[in-house]
């Protein structure tokens, strides 16, 4: 269930809303296009994974949210009141999670770029966690924590060489991907980290893949890290912690239903039984896809002489990149369904790009210039990923609980957007 849903309206007919507010209600507040949150949808989809966690035995697992899939400060907050950490991979990432009143000690810090600064504002914050990723990146880290006069915790993240995830673009766990360390460069990072006197290695981590709809590959790699975290005990080290990433596909309505929450924490029980660990997950898309919407309005509608039609919409790709980028598909609903025959559009935005396309012949209810359509499973890697691209205003979020909602991100002005630039002193 995501809370978006038909309501009767006043004159009889059906609205989509959120929760108890009709999208078109949060239109006329606050203008389109426009992202709408569930509040609602995100606190189901973190307990469902919690309680499936638990409910396979799993020991006190870390739940660090990735930011970066919505990274929006009420989104993180809703999420932190449950007991969600955060995993963050830049310094911005670190500070929404504090603002949001994530604990730093339910932080993990990821990433194969970290700088010197990030790395001195994460180890002084006291992170449970950074993810290293390479053997200068561990000198790094150690260098710094010695500096401050701290041992700060790290994991050896791990490439498992397992092909996974939706789009080449969102798979991690390759050899050939710029992701984490083999596992003979594990055993070893791992060993000389346990010697050095700036971090202490806690674990191991592994992520392969985002929007993974199959639990073998995962299956897979988890059964490599078991092997890997035996290995390391069976040398005397001490490893306490097993980063698993996150990966798990949602059902973006034209694809087959992915595993449940309980399927996966089954996997994972019987990947690594027996394995007295605590394990750490890092989900994003599963909490945060279907808890969101963008929220657009019809343009007009343009009609070849040859008969194809496009459908003009305020939304561009610099709002949603997602279908430009990634190929994606997001089932996209009137806020306010017309009767008639279905009609096979070209959905498109306003950006001076041909890539600003959401879909081509898509099949919808007949639409008019004016009305209102809400883009389904936007909440993860949608406002996160917007820009100003074309010099369009950077689009608003709203976050909505029962029959109540509040703008958390507003729309910029022009002049907001004009005042962060000046002209060199030459020019006058």
């Amino acid at each position: 269930m995501n809370h978006f849903e038909l309501l009767a309206g006043a004159d009889g007919g059906a609205e989509l809303a959120c929760e108890g507010v009709p999208l078109s209600r949060i239109a006329e507040a606050v203008g389109t296009p426009v992202y709408v949150y569930s509040s609602a949808t995100l606190e189901r989809h973190y307990t469902v994974l919690r309680d499936a966690l638990a409910g396979a035995g799993l020991k006190d697992p870390l739940i660090a949210f990735a930011v970066k899939a919505n990274s929006n400060v009420a989104v993180l907050r809703t999420l932190a009141a449950l007991g969600a950490g955060a995993d963050v991979v830049s310094e911005g990432e670190v500070r929404r999670a504090l603002a949001a009143g994530v604990p730093p000690a339910r932080i993990v810090f990821s990433g194969v770029g970290k700088t010197e600064a990030e790395v001195e504002f994460a180890v002084r914050t006291g992170v449970a966690e950074i993810n290293v990723e390479s053997e200068p990146e561990l000198h790094l880290v150690d260098r710094v924590a010695q500096r401050l006069g701290k041992r700060q915790p790290v994991a050896i993240r791990v490439n498992p060489d397992v092909a996974a995830g939706g789009h080449a673009k969102i798979a991690t766990g390759k050899a050939d991907n710029k992701f984490g360390v083999s596992f003979s460069e594990a055993e070893r990072l791992y060993a000389n980290a346990a010697n050095m006197a700036g971090v202490r290695p806690v674990g191991v981590a592994c992520h392969i893949g985002s929007q993974i709809t199959d639990l073998a590959p995962m299956e897979a790699a988890f059964a490599k890290m078991r092997g890997l975290v035996e290995r390391l005990r069976a040398e005397g080290l001490p490893l306490e912690r097993l980063d698993l990433g996150g990966g798990l596909g949602v059902p973006y309505f034209n694809q087959p239903e992915p595993p449940s929450p309980a399927d996966y924490a089954a996997m994972i029980a019987r990947a690594t039984k027996g394995l007295d660990v605590q394990f750490a997950f890092e989900p994003g898309r599963v909490i945060a896809a279907n808890a969101g919407v963008l929220l657009a309005r019809v343009v007009h509608v343009h009609e070849r002489p040859e008969g194809r039609k496009f459908l003009v919409l305020d939304a561009a790709m610099n709002d949603l990149i997602r279908p430009a980028m990634y190929d994606a598909f997001h089932d996209i609903r009137p806020v306010r369904p017309r009767a008639g025959e279905a009609v096979a559009y070209d959905v498109v935005g306003p950006v001076c790009e041909t890539g600003d396309t959401f879909t081509r012949d898509r099949a919808l209810p007949p639409l008019e210039a004016g009305d209102l359509v809400a883009f389904m499973s936007a909440g993860a890697y949608g406002a996160a990923m917007a820009s100003e691209y074309n010099s369009r205003l950077l689009v608003p979020e709203v976050l909505v609980k029962g029959a109540e909602f509040a703008v958390v991100r507003p729309r910029p002005t022009y002049d907001d957007m004009l005042a962060r630039e000046a002209t060199a002193p030459w020019q006058g």
